[in-house]
């Protein structure tokens, strides 16, 4: 289906916006310009709820009628034992919190997911098994809170070349290994083509994952080269780079996964557009590369 097939006249009712896509837009203008464009849902990012606060960030989020997908993000596990490490896992109860209260306050469908980045090698140390099983730790110490909040840990393996700084679980099937020690609605994995795309086994993983349960959020974005300097400003619309999102989305599909499909993308020159239009071009990149390996819904027969 061409980004200017005059059939399909509405965003596809599963796509969510993850604030990163608009990373300059605050609270209110993210909300507006999401449900303006006619997406359903938003994923939030706790900087612009903390900078208008919790209670006004869930008003204004009831308000915009949106549903909420997920919460970015907790994480940074991987710290040894000390204050810094005990801050860490207060600020991840707060997280899981705020992600309780959004939840409560999106429309119906809304899901209490908080995606966790597990954090890199600490600053001197190439120990690198040991800081996948402080993360283990951590999250074993969180899953009791999670659980009586009603909130879902969503593991999210980053693409090993931020494996040193951001995040030691590489792999979906890393994921799943630290998952399984809990319940899957108290610990998930976050599936984001951006980083799995390359992994000989992500089918088996992802297929894996549906089994058990434990798909809590499908992310998409593109992967394309030479990367910028930071190659975390690396990602790009769905249709611009070489992922495959035909096979990826059929395989989270088959598993039956039916939540929000969320689009986060870091890059600069993505940023610096009006909100409005990469919303408007998210959405078409969206109806163009991953809805037509989506279940068919009435109002797009």
């Amino acid at each position: 289906m061409s980004r200017l097939d005059p059939v399909r006249t509405s965003p596809d009712p599963r796509l969510s916006i993850n604030q990163a896509t608009i990373k300059y837009a605050d609270l209110a203008t993210a909300l507006r310009v999401t449900a303006d464009a006619g997406i359903q849902a938003i994923g939030l990012w706790r900087e612009p709820v903390n900078e208008v606060g919790l209670d006004t960030a869930a008003k204004m989020l009831a308000d915009s009628g949106l549903r909420f997908s997920t919460h970015c993000r907790g994480g940074f596990f991987t710290l040894p034992a000390g204050a810094e490490r005990d801050a860490a896992l207060d600020d991840n109860r707060r997280a899981i919190d705020e992600t309780a209260a959004l939840a409560a306050a999106g429309a119906d469908g809304s899901t209490a997911v908080l995606v966790l980045v597990a954090g890199g090698l600490p600053e001197g140390s190439r120990d690198l098994a040991g800081a996948r099983e402080r993360v283990r730790d951590a999250i074993g110490t969180l899953a009791p809170y999670a659980a009586s909040a009603g909130v879902t840990l969503a593991i999210e393996p980053l693409h090993p070349m931020f494996g040193s700084d951001r995040c030691v679980v590489s792999t979906l099937g890393q994921a799943l290994d630290i998952a399984a020690d809990f319940a899957p609605e108290v610990v998930g994995a976050a599936v984001d083509t951006f980083h799995i795309w390359w992994d000989p086994q992500v089918h088996e993983q992802i297929a894996r994952a549906g089994r058990e349960g434990r798909i809590s959020t499908y992310q998409v974005c593109d992967w394309k080269t030479p990367f910028p300097a930071d190659v975390l400003l690396s990602r790009h619309y769905m249709g611009d780079g070489i992922i495959d999102f035909s096979s990826l989305t059929r395989a989270v599909v088959e598993t039956g996964y039916d939540r929000d499909i969320e689009v986060e993308i870091f890059n600069a020159d993505i940023w610096s557009d009006a909100p409005e239009a990469v919303v408007a071009r998210t959405a078409a990149a969206f109806a163009e590369t991953v809805s037509p390996h989506l279940p068919a819904l009435p109002a797009f027969e």
